[in-house]
């Protein structure tokens, strides 16, 4: 069986079973991609696993992990200011950082070309929010095309490059989680190898690139130009095709996953409406919308998220006057979660009761079984666990906790209760300054990611020491972008291409003036405990940095290592009291919980990091080996 970089690297056409991410990858080194840059984060990071995937001597372009989303956009919107067709990757609330400068980027003459891939997520899989990127679009005079599956996704990445590389612009390519994920047999083409060609190609005369009072007026005249000529092509045919059932009274318009989802859904129904699947979802493609109306006496509109395609559809249908009645959204539960077939056919069903009229002879259709829950929680070893159980330990009942964007988010279910707001990445510093203000009872403790430190924790930080803010900031170092991968970060000494110098995070909040720094391991969990009892006691702007190893990669890593050996714990059952300690307060899930009280370790879930073993108040966990005996 062939490794992913050596599929990618195929210079003749195949086909293969690949994820949309891996598809995307693809279509990069077909496209003739020279710079692509991301920050880590879902549904996006397997596009750069397909692209770390091939070695760095034979990757067909540049790739970095940028320190946050906005510095990744402008590292590929220069590499296109310089002639080289560039490509950004980052996950939907991503954008809210990339923002200030993606705006912009309509303004510029990008010589060659910038495709912006947003992975958006539906259902907020592994996102604080639903939120819908194709506001952006519209308020940045960007266009927006939107695959329905792993197959579109490298077709339209391709065709948004090419795009972008005539029209000297960026092209949105709008992913959803079900597409990044979704698994398709996809053909590709030919991958031309093409020289190396450092040439610098940047030329000022190509602008303005300055937007002051006096350029800002032609730049924008010049980017809504450049968006209504995109207009034009996108009725370009085979972008938006019709599903022709011969129903001239009912019409279904949508895009992406929904209309996957409506195609299934209608499959055998009799009278099914005609379907029109845009593959362009901004601007939209107006002669094709058209004259889509004009053949249908109703249209309902199918999208997930916000109401962008619909209120589109309704004003070109105002506009020219047409008779069309158009319906969409009808309630709140239509604006949220996935347009999954069940969700669609619910829709439908509530709109044209008639389309599903039971055919004779046909029965209840059994429902689908309901899955248990399983909720989210910290793996085994975690040192993010070690350090809620020692810092709840620490903390009056009424203290005030902030959480921040990272696995150790999770703190704040049960039994830790740590982080009592989240509002976005890097925020936790801030947001607990103002909690601290007028607050002289309640001591506040922020909580901080190291690779959020590094995207945008700093400035919080920055104004903590400037306005002489009174909290605790628990920075949570475990070494790596944990929750999206493991990617390196600036602290970490490693990047996509081998070694780079570590930036310490104690060097750099000592070079800020942070004069008050704890450091430990979360292992050691008596000397934490007694760290924050002192810190939230003192004055002014306090940091403890509270470091262990992510243990997932560290144990991923020891497995592929020869000689390696399974430790795990076991319960002294002889010496075990049955208070519990181990499952309710410290809650690792490799302690299992028998109807008796009798307390068992899962050999399949413990990893013998021993964490557990502090965490007993009557010494009942030992250390095993995975031959049963003793670690020595």
């Amino acid at each position: 069986m062939k490794k992913l970089g050596e599929v990618l690297l195929q210079e003749d056409p195949f086909t293969e079973l690949v994820l949309g991410n891996t598809a995307v990858a693809r279509g990069m080194a077909e496209a003739g991609v020279g710079v692509a840059t991301s920050y880590p984060g879902s549904p996006t990071p397997e596009i750069a696993t397909a692209i770390l995937s091939i070695p760095v001597e034979r990757r067909p372009f540049y790739f970095e992990f940028s320190v946050n989303e906005k510095v990744a956009t402008e590292v590929a919107c220069g590499a296109s200011l310089n002639g080289r067709l560039s490509c950004v990757f980052f996950k939907s609330v991503g954008l809210n950082v990339a923002a200030d400068s993606l705006v912009q980027l309509s303004l510029m003459e990008l010589a060659g070309g910038m495709v912006v891939v947003l992975g958006d997520d539906p259902g907020a899989n592994s996102s604080q929010n639903e939120q819908d990127n194709r506001h952006f679009a519209r308020m940045a005079a960007l266009p927006v095309l939107e695959p329905a599956d792993p197959g579109e996704a490298y077709l339209f990445f391709l065709e948004a490059a090419r795009q972008a590389r005539a029209r000297r612009m960026a092209v949105i390519l709008r992913l959803t989680t079900h597409v990044c994920h979704a698994k398709g047999l996809v053909g590709f083409g030919r991958l031309e190898r093409r020289a190396a060609d450092y040439t610098p190609r940047f030329d000022p005369l190509l602008g303005p690139y300055i937007p002051i009072t006096s350029t800002v007026f032609p730049l924008k005249r010049k980017a809504l130009e450049k968006l209504a000529a995109f207009g034009e092509w996108s009725d370009s045919p085979g972008l938006n095709p019709v599903f022709d059932h011969g129903n001239r009274k009912r019409g279904i318009i949508t895009a992406g996953l929904p209309a996957l989802s409506a195609l299934d859904v209608l499959e055998g129904v009799t009278g099914k409406p005609d379907v029109l699947k845009l593959g362009v979802v901004h601007p939209l493609p107006a002669k094709t919308v058209r004259a889509f109306l004009e053949s249908h006496e109703e249209v309902r509109v199918l999208e997930e998220l916000d109401d962008e395609i619909e209120r589109s559809v309704k004003v070109l249908a105002y506009d020219a006057g047409l008779s069309a009645r158009v319906a969409g959204k009808a309630g709140v539960e239509d604006w949220l979660g996935e347009y999954t077939p069940d969700k669609v056919e619910d829709i439908l069903r509530a709109a044209w009761p008639d389309l599903f009229t039971a055919s004779p002879g046909s029965g209840p259709v059994a429902p689908a079984p309901a899955l248990s829950p399983r909720p989210p929680q910290m793996c085994p070893g975690c040192g993010h666990r070690s350090a809620f159980y020692a810092i709840a330990k620490a903390l009056p009942k009424d203290a005030v906790t902030v959480a921040d964007i990272g696995c150790h988010t999770l703190g704040f279910l049960p039994p830790y209760s740590m982080g009592q707001v989240l509002l976005s990445m890097g925020h936790s510093t801030g947001t607990g300054s103002g909690l601290a203000l007028f607050n002289t009872t309640r001591p506040v403790v922020a909580f901080l990611g190291d690779s959020t430190f590094f995207h945008a924790g700093l400035p919080g930080i920055v104004n903590a020491l400037f306005n002489r803010h009174n909290l605790t900031l628990v920075i949570m170092e475990n070494g790596t972008t944990a929750m999206t991968g493991h990617q390196d970060h600036p602290g970490t000494g490693q990047n996509v291409l081998g070694p780079a110098e570590a930036i310490p995070v104690k060097r750099v909040l000592e070079g800020l003036g942070v004069k008050n720094i704890r450091e430990v391991d979360t292992y050691s969990q008596a000397k934490l405990t007694g760290m924050v009892r002192e810190a939230i006691t003192e004055e002014g702007f306090k940091v403890i940095i509270a470091r262990h190893p992510c243990m997932l990669k560290m144990t991923r890593e020891a497995r592929r290592k020869p000689g390696f050996v399974h430790r795990r714990v076991r319960i002294l059952q002889e010496t075990c009291e049955k208070i519990h300690e181990c499952v309710e307060s410290f809650a690792c899930p490799t302690f299992q919980r028998a109807v008796d009280g009798t307390v068992t370790v899962s050999p399949e879930l413990c990893i013998g990091d021993g964490s557990c073993i502090q965490a007993c108040p009557v010494k009942a966990i030992e250390p095993e080996t995975e031959a049963g005996g003793k670690k020595p």
